[in-house]
């Protein structure tokens, strides 16, 4: 049973340390940093889709 959920577990952590570099590599967000990452971490993986979803601000065309 426990090997059956390694998978989920996995791709989990994969998501959030993908949302966690692209937080870091952002410039701008809609709230602090700090406190996205604890959405992030505290919330999986809703935060991360919540961040990806929300919390990114769109760059100005060149």
């Amino acid at each position: 049973m426990l090997l059956a959920l390694a998978p989920l577990v996995l791709l989990i952590l994969g998501f959030s340390a993908y949302c966690l570099v692209t937080l870091s590599r952002s410039e701008e967000t809609t709230l602090p940093k700090w406190a996205w990452a604890l959405i992030i971490l505290l919330s999986q993986p809703a935060g991360g889709i919540a961040y990806l979803a929300l919390g990114r601000r769109e760059r100005p065309a060149p």
